[in-house]
């Protein structure tokens, strides 16, 4: 019979689907606090394979029960693994204790410490990339726990020793016995919501099953917790009403708490001015494009105010923070021609991230190239709304999504009609049934002045490689 618990007392450590990024992140963090750590995945492959393994960490290649032949004292299971895993079946047949990878963050790292946890449909790792770096410059010793590589700190956790840990609050399912998000485990001290939309269309039915999730996280926030809400959005504002505890709201709103003020944007840097309720409160510049990656900072700039962080410290990292990788990061520069990639799959962080590249490279074409990978992505959902997202571009490559088998015929998106209602715009734009062919046609048509952004969710075939290697 299975049983999701955590005993008192655990000494040995058993991971299924260990090579995750964040259940990697995991088991790194629980061999340093003295915990044996063994995993299990289905594909064992560099760098995280490596990574486990040169820290001392175990890692059989497949599923199988004799991976739990030792008896470990707690088994971990990851999102993505089913109830007829042949492990999660041995779990249950040998009667072995196991819970989700947020319950296991927050029992052993997070539980004693204050929790300030990101959320939002979009924006959150880079935002808790920011605060971690704010802390971090500010001698806090933070700990971290988020989806991205920080170049900063080349990890994408840490475990320190002081009081605060800062975590990526992630709406997607916790495992197939706890189908709720993964924000729902935790106990922030303090919650920065970004945005609330439309997506994980594999797990949500629609806008009013995102709201409902998110609705309940505000409304369990604990009294002594404050809420930083971002004011530009209608559904945020729903759902910040519900919450019982302290809201602050950040934006472009002169009547928030905080405001973002007098963006100056001179390549490479963005300047801006805060104001904290209606007075100024300081001017900052960073390395970050775009006014929704301004907005992330702002709320970090609250954040670090709440902590009683000094201004000329929070001006400081944001000054020298270097981002995340994967986002608006560049891959490379061949014969003057940039090679960005990018996470974005949205819409709406699709048309955020051409909106902000643009203006630092306005001496050639901004080409945008697009692979639709994700679950949502991949369905017909958003069909009707990507057409207004590359407003920007001066040349559109749109792949036909890799995984189309994954989706239903009927619910499938498609990447020609996508080209076709650019084209019924006036955009160049193409089509493509493969990586290769992308490739060879920028190879003959990008010129120097050219900046290449690539967006995806996946290795796109290792595209920016192959593309820096081919111009």
């Amino acid at each position: 019979m299975l049983k999701n618990i955590i005993p008192e007392k655990v000494e040995s450590i058993h991971m299924i689907a260990i090579c995750g990024t964040g259940m990697g992140a995991l088991a790194l963090m629980l061999k340093d606090l003295g915990f044996t750590v063994t995993g299990s995945d289905l594909k064992v492959y560099p760098p995280m394979s490596d990574f486990l393994t040169d820290r001392g960490i175990d890692i059989a290649e497949g599923f199988n029960p004799d991976h739990l032949s030792y008896g470990p004292d707690l088994v971990i299971v990851g999102n993505a693994v089913s109830k007829d895993n042949p492990e999660v079946v041995g779990v249950g047949e040998m009667g072995l204790p196991f819970c989700s990878m947020p319950q296991a963050l927050n029992r052993f790292v997070a539980a004693e410490k204050k929790q300030i946890l990101i959320t939002g449909t979009h924006g959150k790792t880079t935002t808790s990339a920011i605060v971690a770096w704010i802390l971090d410059c500010a001698g806090l010793d933070e700990t971290f726990f988020i989806g991205g590589i920080l170049v900063n700190f080349n990890s994408n956790y840490r475990l320190g020793r002081g009081d605060y840990i800062v975590i990526e609050g992630d709406e997607y399912d916790t495992a197939f016995f706890d189908k709720g998000p993964k924000f729902m485990h935790y106990n922030p001290y303090a919650a920065i919501l970004t945005s609330v939309e439309f997506d994980h269309a594999d797990i949500f039915r629609d806008k009013d099953h995102v709201l409902q999730v998110f609705t309940e996280f505000a409304a369990g926030l604990k009294n002594d917790s404050t809420l930083f809400a971002f004011d530009g959005d209608g559904n945020v504002e729903k759902v910040a009403a519900s919450a019982g505890c302290k809201v602050i709201e950040y934006g472009s709103s002169k009547g928030s708490g905080w405001c973002l003020d007098s963006i100056d944007l001179k390549p490479p840097w963005s300047r801006f001015e805060v104001l904290k309720d209606g007075d100024r409160y300081g001017r900052f510049e960073t390395l970050l494009v775009g006014e929704h990656n301004l907005l992330n900072a702002l709320s970090a700039i609250a954040v670090a105010d709440l902590l009683d962080i000094p201004r000329e410290i929070v001006k400081q990292a944001l000054a020298t923070f270097r981002g995340v990788r994967r986002r608006q990061e560049v891959r490379g520069v061949k014969n003057g021609i940039v090679v960005m990639d990018d996470f974005a799959h949205h819409p709406t962080a699709v048309r955020e991230t051409i909106k902000a590249v643009k203006p630092f490279y306005p001496d050639g074409r901004l080409i945008a190239v697009f692979e639709p990978r994700t679950n949502t992505s991949m369905r017909d959902v958003f069909q009707d709304v990507y057409p207004g997202c590359f407003d920007e571009a001066d040349l559109i490559c749109i792949r036909k999504p890799p995984l189309l088998k994954k989706i239903p015929e009927g619910q499938r998106f498609s990447s020609k009609k996508l080209v076709q209602d650019l084209k019924q715009q006036g955009k160049d734009a193409l089509y493509f049934e493969n990586t290769d062919l992308i490739i060879d046609f920028l190879k003959k048509k990008a010129v120097p002045g050219d900046a290449i952004l690539v967006m995806s969710n996946g290795g796109f075939d290792k595209i920016h490689e192959r593309l820096l290697e081919a111009l």
